[in-house]
């Protein structure tokens, strides 16, 4: 079985930053997948006490292979689009150039669909309003939740991760910069909901 510590996750892992886990375990030989989400920002901790990170990605869908020094294939969520540049400061190495790596942002326009380089690490970023990662990713990719639903989850996150690495789509380049400066206000997602 793929130990984490033998993949790019490790070092994520080791360093406190893999929260929330609702898959984290080796699926197939040489391949380690994680469903959770990953801390971009700890807060200042006072003494031993254990404080949640300022700001994660969250819903992310990923797998590393063991021996291999990068992850291929990333799907998350962002509060922010401005923390693209946490994402690629925090997993540094592990992003490849010729990755997959997909981040769903709160505040950039409904109708946008960018692909955004940074600091050599490309990523397509797509809007997401009140909706998971985990359903944009099914949909993007045209998967049948029928043709998945027997599988366990290890089974399911492996497909759409295959399905990931493999789809191309020319979206419409900007730079980082140019993201920052037209983003919207990060809408409050507890906004207009039932208390």
């Amino acid at each position: 079985m793929t130990a984490i510590e033998n993949t790019p996750l490790g070092r994520l892992d080791k360093e406190g930053r893999l929260l929330n886990a609702v898959l984290k375990q080796p699926t197939k030989p040489g391949r380690f997948d994680f469903r959770g989400d990953i801390a971009l920002k700890f807060q200042q901790q006072v003494a031993d006490e254990k404080r949640p990170p300022e700001y994660t990605m969250e819903q992310v869908l990923t797998f590393a292979e063991e021996g291999k020094s990068t992850i291929p294939v990333l799907a998350g969520y962002l509060q922010n689009f401005a923390f693209l540049s946490d994402v690629v400061d925090v997993l540094g190495d592990a992003l490849a150039p010729d990755g997959k790596y997909f981040l769903f942002c709160n505040n950039i326009d409904l109708l946008a669909k960018y692909r955004v380089t940074h600091n050599g690490k490309t990523f397509y970023v797509l809007p997401c309003d009140e909706s998971t990662v985990w359903k944009e990713m099914t949909d993007l990719l045209s998967i049948d939740k029928n043709d998945i639903k027997k599988m366990d989850t290890g089974g399911k996150t492996d497909v759409v991760l295959d399905a990931a690495a493999a789809w191309h789509e020319d979206y419409e380049i900007i730079t980082y910069e140019k993201g920052v400066s037209i983003m919207e206000p990060v809408k409050n997602r507890n906004e207009n909901r039932p208390v």
